[in-house]
């Protein structure tokens, strides 16, 4: 009986330890959260902090990444508004300090002065969702916007919130336990049955996602705003053979309709198939790791600077 006794005990301790560890360690328990929304079908539930796997995420009241901030800039400082998915985002593997936009606004605050550089973003997010974001939130007194899209954006989906709360990676609330969550994990992704709908009725997805490029484009030149439109690859179009066919029709479609925006469009693709080791920069098939990031910081910062230069990296 004694035995019983101190196995369920132990059994007790272990589970409370394990518990304890996985939220304090590495975060389980205490996602990063989402809320439905009429216009962007989705964005990051305002005002939240958390810490997954160290790395500290924060949330403002207007569902950027990053600190609180006012509406309107103070006179003395030049606002830099980032639009873009998760890569722009930078997910739970990204700190809030090594974020694209915390590290250009550190870049450019060198060579500038007081600057601030917003970030608009969410996971899967596509020229739409960001159109509709700013129709609703505004571009909040920036100078310049950057649209950071990768070339999947173009094929991206209408705005729909049907995946709030039913999609393991959009969850509206925290589990109870942390276990719960790593379990969650290791179960398929759930069905949902709204989304092969919206897909089989999309029609020409490639036309409806540049339209939604050419409304932010004339909005921000009726504000008399810059706007600059950075398009990365995935890993598997560096090199030959390079993107696919409907891939390279897509963003063939996407230059010639920017011939009549004046926004200024930067291809990454062929930056990367000069570089050295281009495939060390990702993490996954779409995503970047630090020194990816870094690039794309140095990408940016050329232009936004007005030096249009691009140095020769060699990944580390």
């Amino acid at each position: 009986m004694k035995v019983v006794q101190i196995l369920i005990v132990s059994m007790v301790l272990l589970a409370i330890a394990s518990e304890l560890g996985l939220r304090w360690f590495l975060g389980f328990g205490k996602p990063v959260l989402y809320v439905a929304d009429d216009a962007t079908g989705y964005r990051l539930a305002p005002n939240q902090r958390t810490r997954r796997f160290g790395n500290r995420i924060s949330v403002n009241e207007f569902s950027l990444r990053g600190p609180a901030m006012t509406p309107e800039p103070d006179p003395d400082i030049h606002r830099i508004l980032l639009l873009g998915d998760s890569i722009a985002n930078g997910g739970w593997w990204t700190d809030d300090s090594q974020t694209i936009s915390a590290q250009l606004q550190e870049r450019l605050g060198e060579a500038m002065g007081s600057v601030e550089v917003l970030n608009a973003s969410a996971n899967s997010w596509g020229p739409r969702n960001e159109w509709q974001y700013i129709r609703k939130f505004g571009i909040f007194g920036a100078s310049d916007v950057v649209l950071l899209l990768n070339t999947d954006d173009l094929f991206s989906r209408q705005p729909t919130s049907v995946v709030v709360g039913r999609d393991r990676n959009y969850p509206d609330k925290r589990p109870p336990l942390a276990w719960l969550e790593l379990i969650n994990r290791f179960r398929p992704p759930a069905e949902i049955p709204e989304l092969a709908q919206i897909r089989q009725q999309e029609g020409d997805v490639v036309q409806k996602n540049l339209e939604a490029i050419g409304q932010i484009c004339a909005e921000l030149e009726a504000r008399q705003v810059r706007l600059m439109i950075f398009l990365t690859p995935l890993k598997r179009e560096l090199g030959e053979p390079g993107p696919r066919p409907y891939e390279w029709e897509a963003r063939r479609r996407l230059e010639a309709y920017l011939e009549d925006c004046s926004a200024t469009y930067i291809d990454v693709l062929p930056i990367f198939n000069g570089l050295k080791k281009s495939e060390e920069l990702y993490r996954d098939s779409i995503h970047f790791n630090a020194s990816g990031n870094h690039i794309l910081t140095e990408l940016l910062y050329l232009r936004l600077s007005g030096k249009h230069e691009i140095p020769l990296w060699t990944p580390g």
